[in-house]
């Protein structure tokens, strides 16, 4: 089997300088995004196999079946489409599925692909059956994308030569090869590219069970000694991450070499979640100011997230797309169309009497 190969572009400027706006607005312990620097540990922890990969039963039932029904018949797969919240493991997918068919593995991301000429050089380079991975494949740019188009049903693009009247097209034939596209916001891909995919993956939220098993798994790897209902503890409060869950993890390990010996007990990890500011719930200093605006500012709602952001001193887009998932997951807060509203279990978790009427009271 092939060892990978990894093709990176960097992001334009003005796109790394907003990112790295976004990320210093954030709670990084419970932020799902991947943080800078968390590359080589994130690497580290990865599966190398469908076998090693944990949660996500019926993707991983699908997926042996589009691949191994590929190699049974010596073809290229269907192109496959992965979607889902950021952490899930669509990146560690794209490389398992590169594993799995012994192929090279090039990765490249859609805000990198602003012209078509920057996707034709990446489909010149691939050897057949190789694997593309396009990480965040609804921002890709409109030229590049129709470019895909014809790469993907035909495996040919067309190179326009010069400009003007005296511009001429050259055919150009590339060889067969898997494109694995990932995606945290499937509505925003275009019908056209959505249809060419053979295959679509939902990434889930983990249970517990699932991610104490994450979490075990890397203590094995990390060479931690991680108590069972310490690991439980670390997992009921990763939302369902597989990543928060190994970034606490580690945040856990250095609170018990600190304090202790480096065993992580279940005082150890409640020790450091608590150091962190992270709740029972998962919920850390931004969300729960932001339930605390909601219900001590406004009564529970509702209110516009402008005002939310304004109460707690972030962008508005910070508050709608880092802590309103997670606490509407939670059933903490309602959007209507009138504004946020605060639920009955957010006024319980705030330690409050929710009034009557408040959502999610009978």
């Amino acid at each position: 089997m092939s060892d990978l190969e990894r093709t990176e572009f960097s992001l334009p400027e003005d796109l790394q300088q907003s990112a790295a706006s976004q990320a210093s607005a954030r709670n990084s312990d419970v932020d799902a995004q991947l943080q800078p620097g968390e590359q080589d540990a994130e690497r580290s922890l990865r599966p190398k196999s469908l076998g090693e990969f944990i949660g996500q039963p019926k993707v991983r039932e699908q997926l042996s079946l589009v691949l191994n029904g590929a190699k049974n018949r010596g073809v290229t797969p269907d192109h496959v489409l992965l979607s889902g919240p950021p952490g899930l493991g669509k990146t560690t997918m794209a490389m398992i599925i590169a594993q799995e068919l012994g192929t090279s593995l090039r990765m490249t991301s859609g805000p990198a692909l602003e012209r078509a000429g920057d996707l034709a050089a990446m489909l010149s380079n691939l050897m057949e059956g190789d694997v593309l991975f396009i990480d965040e494949i609804h921002r890709i740019a409109r030229p590049a994308e129709e470019m895909l188009y014809m790469a993907m049903e035909d495996f040919r693009i067309d190179v326009i030569v010069g400009k003007g009247p005296g511009a001429t097209s050259i055919p150009l034939e590339i060889p067969p090869f898997t494109l694995v596209g990932a995606t945290t916001r499937a509505g925003m891909l275009t019908g056209p590219l959505r249809d060419r995919f053979g295959f679509t993956a939902q990434m889930e939220f983990y249970d517990t069970p699932d991610l104490t098993r994450v979490i075990t798994r890397a203590a094995k790897i990390l060479e931690l000694d991680v108590d069972h209902d310490a690991a439980v503890e670390i997992g009921s409060r990763s939302r369902g991450t597989p990543r928060i869950a190994n970034r606490l993890l580690r945040r856990v390990r250095d609170f018990a070499e600190v304090n202790g010996d480096g065993h992580i007990d279940l005082a150890a990890a409640r020790g450091a979640l608590e150091v962190f500011d992270v709740d029972e719930m998962g919920l850390d200093r931004l969300d729960r100011a932001v339930l605390s605006a909601l219900i001590n500012g406004h009564g529970g709602g509702p209110v516009g997230v402008n005002t939310l952001a304004v109460a707690v001193g972030e962008e508005s887009s910070t508050v709608e797309e880092v802590c309103e998932p997670y606490l509407v997951r939670a059933g903490m807060i309602a959007r209507t169309a009138r504004g946020r509203v605060a639920t009955s279990a957010a006024w319980q978790h705030l330690g409050l009497t929710p009034p009557e009427g408040a959502l999610g009271l009978f």
